[in-house]
């Protein structure tokens, strides 16, 4: 398994939040980072359209990454959001240790 980083926007700090609480809840992410003050600009049915968005930065396991995106389908207000996943190639082995522990659905590294 790799550890993945995972972005999604959302439409308003609310949205982010409840989101980010049900994906942990449910161990699909172990960790969501909320970044306010993002400004999107983006093609969307042959217009050009700007919004203001909150970016969730959403730490998980690769083997998790279907089901979140079915959560994040099931959950999100947007017609087509936003789930684009990165591999961490490296990083703190403690901290790739506890993203594993947290998304291990009985809580303990597989």
């Amino acid at each position: 398994m790799a550890a993945l980083l995972v972005l999604c926007a959302c439409p308003d700090a609310a949205t982010a939040e409840g989101l980010a609480e049900s994906l942990v809840e449910r161990r699909l992410v172990a960790c969501v980072n909320i970044l306010p003050g993002a400004r999107s600009v983006y093609r969307w049915q042959g217009r050009i359209e700007k919004a203001d968005e909150v970016l969730m930065l959403m730490k998980t396991q690769s083997d998790r990454l279907h089901d979140l995106q079915e959560h994040v389908l099931l959950m999100h207000p947007y017609e087509l959001p936003e789930v684009l996943a990165f591999e961490a190639t490296a990083g703190l082995d403690r901290y790739l240790h506890w993203i594993d522990s947290e998304t291990t659905p009985s809580g303990t590294p597989a």
